[in-house]
């Protein structure tokens, strides 16, 4: 069995993606497979996000990619069963000039992740909110894409931009690289704007908009800030929920491909 290695990107800040990456890797831990989320985001908030302080990691995903350090060094268990994390610390914001002038630098996590491959059934990358060296390592490394996108105003803005970087590394770096889907998130089904923007991302993206959706909700955040998974801190809430029919319609959406056991 390979992991299914799924790099969550977008460059515009503040669409969800950390939060997608914690909370869709405890609901599919829930599902009963081995995750792991691997944060390669210099701001730490994957880390942060299941309660591990970043500024106390001895070994960090900035130790694999920079200093040859075994990707199983750096991995850490979680409190919530079957869910792993690789921790990013602030060290890893140097990354992107020290990778410069390394042979192969594109494909340096590419290469990491090679000693892991198989023990998780899912590996989720919480990507930078940027095209750089980072986030085109993860697009390398990954089989397939997850862009969230909020339900607000100029939510397709810089799509052009992002969609030109999967492109390029599809072409010159990873020819397998593929679309799984678009995320609707911070969604208000009651105003007209999350409704028209719905509409405008579903016109643009057809089908592989997930049916899922990710709901607006104030504590999503405050499980964030309490260093849990919405599942752990608030089971019942709606964003909880909807993790959870994410978490089953990714795991159908990668069995359709043959990309997970039946």
């Amino acid at each position: 069995m390979t992991s299914a290695l799924i790099a969550i990107t977008n460059q515009k800040g503040g669409v969800g993606k950390t939060t997608t990456s914690v909370n869709l890797g405890a609901a599919l831990a829930g599902l009963g497979e081995p995750v792991l989320v691997l944060d390669l985001d210099p701001q730490s908030n994957a880390t942060s996000g299941l309660g591990i302080n970043h500024e106390e990691v001895a070994v960090s995903i900035y130790d694999v990619l920079l200093k040859d350090t075994p990707v199983e060094d750096a991995i850490e268990p979680t409190a919530v069963r079957n869910l792993y994390l690789l921790p990013s610390t602030r060290h890893l914001v140097d990354a992107n000039i020290e990778l410069v002038p390394m042979m192969a630098r594109e494909q340096r996590l590419r290469n990491c992740l090679r000693e892991v491959d198989g023990q998780y059934s899912y590996v989720l990358i919480d990507c930078p909110p940027s095209l750089g060296l980072l986030t085109v390592n993860a697009l390398t490394a990954a089989r397939y894409v997850m862009i969230p996108m909020q339900c607000e105003q100029y939510a397709l803005d810089g799509l052009v931009e992002l969609s030109r970087t999967i492109e390029m590394v599809r072409s010159a770096l990873n020819p397998s690289l593929e679309l799984l889907g678009v995320l609707l998130t911070m969604m208000d089904g009651r105003t007209r704007l999350s409704r028209e923007v719905s509409q405008q991302v579903k016109d643009h993206f057809g089908d592989r908009v997930f049916r899922s959706y990710i709901p607006r909700r104030v504590r999503l955040a405050e499980a964030a800030s309490y260093g849990e998974p919405i599942d752990v801190f608030d089971h019942m809430n709606r964003g909880a929920i909807a993790y959870r029919r994410l978490a089953e319609e990714l795991r159908d959406r990668l069995k359709a491909k043959g990309a997970l056991s039946q």
